[in-house]
């Protein structure tokens, strides 16, 4: 029987690492390739072909969102499991908008890999136990008519203002996204003056409503 190929995108080596090894206790399931960032990504998957991408979504250059919409744009029939720290119902909508097959946090990644895997070869949705309740709000705000995809922000500015949120300063959102300081003072310049905010304080009530912290 052929197997099942995947290819990891995340731009943490070791994180990588982790996750192949993870992957590949079951012997049908073969990492075929990893990129650390969407733009490789997307060069890789062109001349090594997947059955699903397991894919981060801060990521360097092509965020992981944009990636997803892109992948399944191209190779429609490619898997992509969205694997990533945002416990976010925007996050998770947001994946679910862009294509994405399911929905892992990282702090499941170790129990529940490979389930995740399982339930997309067999073409059902997987979402972590944690967010499974947002699938269900979701879907209620969406019969609704409500927009969900009001959020002004960027997905990299979305995870600065996570950051925020829990009290990070801009050095260590640096440190944290691998980016420059200034390139974080800059978003959030952007965040305030998109969401006609000025305190912290607005843009922590702000996060805490979006469910971003």
């Amino acid at each position: 029987m052929a197997s099942y190929r995947v290819l990891i995108a995340d731009d943490h080596p070791l994180f990588r690492q982790g996750i192949r090894s993870l992957i590949e206790k079951d012997s049908d399931i073969e990492v075929v390739g990893e990129a650390g960032d969407g733009f490789d990504l997307l060069e890789m998957i062109k001349r090594v072909p997947a059955n699903l991408v397991i894919m981060d979504i801060a990521m360097p250059r092509i965020q992981g969102l944009d990636a997803t919409r892109e992948v399944k744009r191209i190779f429609p029939e490619t898997a992509v499991l969205i694997l990533t720290m945002h416990n976010s119902k925007q996050y998770l909508y947001h994946a679910m908008s862009a294509g994405a097959d399911g929905y892992l946090l990282k702090e499941d990644a170790h129990d529940d890999l490979v389930t995740a895997i399982r339930t997309i070869q067999r073409g059902k949705f997987y979402v972590s136990p944690l967010v499974a309740d947002q699938v269900t709000d979701i879907l209620v705000q969406r019969s609704r008519g409500e927009d969900l995809a009001r959020d002004p922000l960027s997905p990299r500015e979305r995870e600065v203002l996570k950051l925020v949120a829990e009290g990070r300063s801009s050095k260590e959102i640096a440190e944290i996204l691998f980016i420059s300081t200034m390139t974080v003072q800059n978003h959030r310049a952007n965040i305030k003056r998109k969401l006609k905010l000025h305190r912290n304080s607005d843009l922590i009530k702000y996060a805490m409503d979006k469910g971003y912290a």
